[in-house]
């Protein structure tokens, strides 16, 4: 009977601690020092005490994601870095033509100043998207953290997590072209498609990229203009500084003109252009002349292409047609143009009497003449 009254007082004090349903850690507490105080105090704690740990883990969790983001873009840092100016090989001074162990020594320069600015466009891009990494997983982690942390304090998370549902469905359709951007720009970090300095085609423009964010990209066209293009709106790059560009020159005669005379002197004129390597127009290999490309309404076309230093395109085929107008004129090949051959008419008395209009009465009729 006492045992009976003791376990039912018992009882009575645990629950007037801890409640009717007591947690382990109270009733622990409660069995340990048998004080009510300590025991419901501890089961106040308890709940804090476990968003701390939850908050503890996903800082934990977050810390460890970062060193596997960095870790990662350390080492396509590392793999850039690796590259060297490979692929020009300088002669010998005393053997080679006078100038041309120069002009080899600017092309190796100017192609290990490219590869240098390859590997800093490619550090840059790791590391912004390497950023970006780090954001999402924290945001991802910590956003997990505090709905565990919420359902600690016996909160209903239903409404709220359907609320966020409908808000982030909301700024779905609202902000879809900002993420179309976002998620472009980051397909053109991993791809490299274009970096600072490149000439490229967008569609709508033309020109030199300025600057390039996850957003946007702004252009210098040929004009002077500044575009802020939006990465989601780029359809399509036609970048033209990449490893190598071409020049594509169709050279225009006349019909009379004897093909194969025109055709050595345009190799003779690209060959010399090529073995004098100009710094700002280099060729980089032997120019091909491939034949006659069309019959035009005046003249034949005959096609020269030349592979050259990217974006130097420009600057090499304004040369060599300055180079070719002099070349034609001496060899006296005709660059046909359009002419026009003018009737001139002179009109004779008899004819201006004719063309004077009948003459009308003060009524408004018209006279005879």
């Amino acid at each position: 009977m006492v045992s009976t009254q003791l376990l039912t007082l018992l009882q009575s004090n645990v629950e007037s601690a801890c409640g009717a349903d007591p947690t382990y850690l109270c009733d622990l507490v409660f069995d340990i020092t048998g004080s009510e105080f300590a025991a419901s105090t501890a089961d106040i704690l308890v709940k804090p005490f476990k968003v701390v740990l939850i908050l503890l883990a996903a800082w934990f969790i977050n810390t460890i994601v970062r060193r596997l983001i960095n870790g990662t873009v350390d080492r396509v840092v590392g793999s850039y870095e690796d590259k060297d100016a490979g692929g020009i090989e300088l002669p010998d001074e005393e053997e080679d033509p006078p100038g041309r162990f120069e002009a080899l020594r600017i092309l190796a320069a100017k192609r290990a100043m490219r590869i240098a600015d390859q590997v800093e466009r490619g550090r840059q891009r790791a590391e912004t998207l390497g950023s970006v990494m780090r954001s999402v997983a924290a945001l991802v982690i910590y956003t997990i953290a505090i709905i565990m942390s919420l359902g600690e304090f016996d909160m209903n998370l239903g409404p709220l997590i359907a609320s966020a549902g409908i808000l982030g469905i909301a700024l779905g359709f609202g902000a879809q072209s900002l993420v179309k951007d976002f998620l472009s720009g980051i397909f053109m970090f991993l791809e490299d498609q274009y970096g600072v300095g490149d000439i490229i085609d967008v569609g709508e423009t033309t020109g030199v990229v300025e600057e390039v964010k996850l957003r946007t990209t702004k252009i210098r066209d040929v004009n002077g203009a500044l575009w802020h293009v939006p990465n989601g709106e780029i359809r399509r790059v036609a970048n033209s500084s990449q490893e190598w560009a071409r020049v594509i020159l169709d050279a225009e005669v006349a019909y009379d003109t004897d093909l194969a005379h025109a055709t050595s002197v345009i190799k003779r004129v690209a060959d010399e252009m090529w073995s004098e390597f100009l710094p700002e127009a280099t060729i980089l290999e032997e120019p091909e002349v491939q034949g006659v490309q069309r019959f035009g309404a005046d003249s034949i076309a005959i096609r020269l292409a030349v592979k050259v230093e990217p974006a130097e395109q420009f600057t090499a085929a304004r040369e060599l047609r300055r180079r070719l107008k002099e070349a034609f004129d001496a060899e006296g090949i005709e660059i046909p143009f359009a002419q026009r051959t003018i009737w001139v008419h002179n009109v004779t008395s008899a004819d201006e009497d004719e063309l004077k209009p009948p003459a009308t009465t003060a009524s408004g009729s018209v006279e005879d003449p």
